[in-house]
């Protein structure tokens, strides 16, 4: 048996092993939420309902603000307060919030001049928003994003039990023409569907800040952001990954409770925006760097494998199939999804943005491995 022929089983197996992996995700992870059915809502009585806290923090955000702001205030819910943390900003951002805070009883504004040299700004903001938060349930949004409907706090409230004290929220990207746009609304979408799967099968390990809540309560029993808190990003995922237990967390995946947010516009900005995420997952937990890199690590090397097989003739019957058999399998369960989660995402595009998903994560992942420097915009 020559070189040749060794190399080329080595890589067959790996292929034949990266495709078991995949299908073991996708039909004991994400069939969790490809085939969940909702449970129907209970009738409440309105007059029974939680307060709720709305916080949004924002850097320089007054035109934002001025969209998002009459949004959240004529939610359709009988008790809740909106706290704007103004952090630091040097447009008219002040006034502005100073002024709508004078005008509308339900909104509070905190004023942040300087950031403590031990906390990242996100996360300090973040903290006395929470602080001077009045009720219990907290729910996080930002400034560059717009709820869906005038029921988006009610949705999200419906989700709070005795038991479930963090609800994961999804929070799409508008579409725009273009390729950029298309990666970000897939990548976004993808993410999802792997964080609420995970949740489905017991597995929480993050949320999405533009559209999260959880408890104040369990905000100050884990000591807010103590553990990560010169950590740039994760006070959203690391902080959802450090709190969630099997039991503790819910999903909110109504159309009416999406917030949806303007996306990069730049390659070089979504880079950047994506190198900083990515950043953050040195600090996950063993347990979920194992699960995640796995499924991450197959995917990689399903595609390597793949394209290297396609030259060898002896095994191109065996290779499609495969392949057939793995993206067929994710096709079914990811238009299942799509339809949950009230996405469009067309089944011919979805084998194409997965490779390019591999490419940009190698890309990505590997320069945020090389460099240790992020930036923070």
């Amino acid at each position: 048996m020559n070189i040749y022929t060794v190399f080329i089983h080595i890589i067959l197996y790996s292929f034949i092993a990266s495709v078991a992996v995949q299908l073991l995700y996708w039909a004991s992870i994400f069939s969790r939420l490809a085939f969940y059915k909702q449970a129907p809502a209970a009738p409440s009585d309105s007059l029974k309902k939680p307060g709720v806290s709305v916080i949004v923090c924002g850097w320089n955000e007054l035109e934002n603000l001025k969209k998002l702001i009459p949004r959240l205030l004529e939610q359709n819910y009988p008790v809740f307060e909106l706290i704007i943390v103004d952090d630091r900003s040097n447009d008219e951002c002040y006034d502005f919030l100073l002024f709508e805070s004078f005008k509308h009883a339900q909104m509070r504004l905190v004023r942040i001049n300087e950031t403590p040299d031990h906390i990242t700004p996100k996360k300090y903001a973040l903290s006395l928003g929470i602080k001077a938060a009045q009720y219990d349930i907290i729910l996080l949004t930002d400034a560059d994003c717009m709820p869906q409907s005038i029921d988006w706090i009610s949705q999200m409230q419906q989700k709070f039990s005795a038991e479930k004290q963090v609800i994961l929220g999804y929070s799409p990207y508008v579409y725009h023409k273009g390729l950029l746009n298309f990666m970000i609304r897939y990548e976004t979408f993808y993410t999802a569907a792997q964080y609420f799967s995970f949740t489905l099968a017991g597995l929480p390990y993050m949320g999405v800040g533009r559209n999260l809540a959880y408890t104040k309560s369990l905000f100050i029993s884990n000591k807010g952001f103590h553990s990560h808190l010169n950590v740039l990003g994760g006070d959203d995922d690391l902080f959802v990954s450090e709190v969630a237990t099997p039991k503790n967390v819910a999903i909110c995946i109504e159309k009416q409770a999406h917030v949806v947010s303007v996306p990069k516009t730049t390659f070089l900005s979504w880079y950047r925006q994506k190198r900083r995420h990515l950043s953050v997952g040195k600090h996950y937990t063993f347990r979920n760097k194992v699960m995640l890199g796995l499924m991450s690590l197959s995917q990689m090397m399903f595609w390597f494998t793949f394209f290297i097989l396609l030259f060898s003739n002896e095994y191109i019957p065996w290779v499609l199939a495969g392949f057939l058999i793995r993206t067929s399998t994710q096709l079914w369960m990811l238009q299942n999804i799509a339809k949950k989660i009230d996405t469009t995402i067309k089944w011919f595009f979805i084998p194409i943005f997965d490779l390019l998903y591999t490419i940009y994560y190698i890309i990505i992942g590997s320069s945020v491995s090389i460099s240790k420097q992020v930036r923070w915009n």
